[in-house]
């Protein structure tokens, strides 16, 4: 997975990275953005954007972030609440639009 979002995009959501994601890959949660480890291509366009610094790559995640990786894939390959299936790759955000959900660990961060 190239790239990560983590806890500091939690109720902040800025949504700068989306503008600049040339692949359309960075989901829209209830608290939080996603990234599909599936479709990003690894340009890195996203991270310079982000005004929390929430977006790193998967092996530069700071370690107090780290659960963020494993948890930004449970995102797309797990039944989020409200939903009936994983999202897996559905091969562009906007044309889904917000998920309205996240995974166990954003729902019950504080």
């Amino acid at each position: 997975m190239p790239y990560v979002i983590a806890e500091p995009c939690i109720d902040v959501m800025d949504r700068s990275c989306i503008e600049e994601c040339p692949v359309d890959c960075i989901y829209e949660g209830g608290r939080k953005l996603y990234i599909n480890p599936k479709e990003c291509i690894d340009c890195g366009a996203c991270e310079p954007v982000c005004p929390v610094e929430a977006i790193s790559q998967d092996r530069r995640v700071p370690t107090e972030y780290g659960e963020h990786v494993e948890d930004n894939v449970r995102f797309f390959t797990e039944i989020l609440p409200g939903r009936d299936a994983p999202l897996g790759s559905p091969g562009g955000a906007s044309a889904l639009g917000p998920v309205a959900a996240d995974t166990p660990m954003v729902t019950e961060h504080p």
